[in-house]
């Protein structure tokens, strides 16, 4: 098995990260978190100056004379009939991050928000933030960076890769492949880091929920037991194709995730719930835009740590993530027009988060303001507590639990084979079946980062890690986006 350059610089840097993570937890957390509050607070501004333009710009390629341009030659028709393609989409976007801060988040932004304002408007400030986080903004990075990748892999005949538009539009010259050498590298950092992130938290939920279910007082007395058993579990489907045991494990996922959100809504305030879904629904869509201006600048140091750890983490956590989900989706769009790639990957995912994030939050929400306030305890505790903590409410808590630990493990163990596919495909310039010995090297080397954000401990610091990773993609995604406006105007057809 030969490596390229790529693959062995790439290795040696995760490897790296994962040793010095694995060697100093504490140390490496803290130094993540001082860089990265630096960097929000000199370019915060850009940040989210750039998220709103890649929503903006997504809105009017899709309104355009461009959003007719297939992803693909001209007569080309998609591979997947669209139910089947909008519940992958969902499947891409349901991850262990819903289970996990489904309730924990709307009641962190509540307890931050109840101190400078009364307890309503802090409620229904604290949703649409949530909403924020993870609505239109996010999946229009996705979204853009999914419709870069697909554009020039199907219009064009190149590779599922983010260099690929950069040699289309600026040729074979020396420092274009410099530059998208560069570009490559820095996504499969980006990739690696921002999984191992989810891994960690999955190990966290999953540990805290086993605890409680089987009475060990200690959750961390099961991490050991549940780390062995995802590593076991994602290093036997690296050693094969990608196929459909993995695709049924994922939807098996979604659909235990789904059937818990129904569950809530049955049998919980199913009126409280609804009115906050669709009154926090109204508020979102009529000030999402302007929102998406924020950089809270008159609020003083707390508000501004607090809107850094959050809304500005997520912003460049999406970024970190969006060549995995980008590829991801660009591979399942292939057919589709300009206009039915952004409009069903920025809505109907977001739709699905506002309605999961109505029901947990509204669960959440009920229990602060008509229960006796447990939840908003347990969370200021322990995030990962959250979602259990909420489920003993309600009959049937031990299956409920059950099933949340059981979805939470598998998004874990889908998410790190995708992305070792992804990640070998990367360092193997394209290839869309990389050898399994390279594909295990990466399940190892995604296992040690996992391995040292668990012993990082903090979430917020783990966060602060992953947003270090992906501090290059600001500067990236423009870069992208104008090969594809260079390449639209060019278009022929148009």
């Amino acid at each position: 098995m030969k490596l390229n350059l790529l693959t062995v610089v790439a290795l040696a840097l995760s490897i790296g990260i994962a040793l010095w993570g694995l060697w100093d937890p504490q140390g490496f957390g803290d130094l993540a978190d001082r860089i990265v509050s630096a960097q929000f607070d000199s370019r915060g501004w850009f940040i989210m100056l750039e998220v709103s333009a890649l929503l903006f710009l997504s809105i009017y390629l899709a309104l355009s004379k461009f959003g007719h341009i297939r992803l693909g030659p001209e007569g080309s028709e998609p591979e997947f009939s669209t139910p089947a393609w909008i519940a992958m989409l969902f499947a891409a976007g349901m991850g262990v991050g819903l289970l996990f801060y489904g309730a924990a988040e709307p009641l962190t932004h509540y307890a931050v928000l109840d101190q400078h304002m009364d307890g309503p408007s802090a409620a229904s400030h604290a949703l649409f933030v949530t909403y924020l986080n993870w609505g239109f903004h996010a999946w229009a990075i996705y979204g853009l960076v999914g419709l870069v990748i697909a554009y020039f892999a199907f219009r064009k005949g190149r590779s599922l890769l983010l260099s690929a538009p950069l040699g289309d539009i600026y040729g074979d010259r020396l420092w274009v492949n410099a530059m998208a050498w560069l570009f490559d590298l820095v996504s499969i950092v980006a990739i690696a880091v921002g999984l191992a992130g989810s891994f960690a938290m999955g190990v966290f939920q999953v540990q805290t929920g086993l605890a409680g279910l089987i009475g060990v007082s200690d959750p961390n007395a099961l991490t050991t037991v549940i780390y062995v058993a995802m590593f076991i579990a994602f290093m036997i489907p690296l050693r094969k194709d990608l196929g459909e045991g993995m695709s049924k494990l994922s939807n098996l996922a979604m659909m235990l995730a789904l059937g818990l959100m129904i569950y809530l809504l049955v049998l919980g305030p199913t009126s409280y719930i609804m009115n906050l879904t669709v009154s926090g629904f109204g508020r979102y869509l009529f000030n999402v835009l302007p929102a998406g201006f924020s950089t809270v600048e008159f609020f003083d140091r707390d508000i501004a740590n607090w809107f850094q750890g959050w809304t500005l983490n997520y912003m460049i956590w999406w970024l970190a993530w969006s060549p995995f989900v980008g590829i991801f989706i660009a591979r399942i769009s292939k057919g589709r027009t300009i206009r039915e790639f952004l409009i069903g990957v920025i809505v109907a995912p977001t739709l699905f988060s506002v309605f999961w994030f109505g029901v947990f939050g509204g669960v959440g929400f009920f229990d602060v303001f008509r229960g006796n306030g447990e939840l908003l305890e347990v969370n200021a505790q322990s995030l990962d507590a959250t979602t259990f903590a909420l489920l003993q409410h309600f009959p049937l808590a031990g299956i409920a639990q059950g099933a949340t630990i059981l979805a939470a493990f598998l998004f874990v163990v889908t998410s790190v084979v995708s992305a070792g596919f992804t990640l070998a495909m990367i360092g193997s310039g394209g290839d869309q079946n990389p050898p399994p010995k390279v594909r295990m090297m990466w399940g190892i080397v995604l296992a040690g980062l996992g391995l040292a954000m668990i012993f990082v401990g903090e979430i917020a610091l783990v966060r602060s890690i992953i947003a270090l990773s992906a501090i290059a993609f600001v500067f990236i995604v423009p870069i992208l986006v104008v090969c594809l406006i260079r390449a639209l105007t060019s278009e022929k057809q148009v």
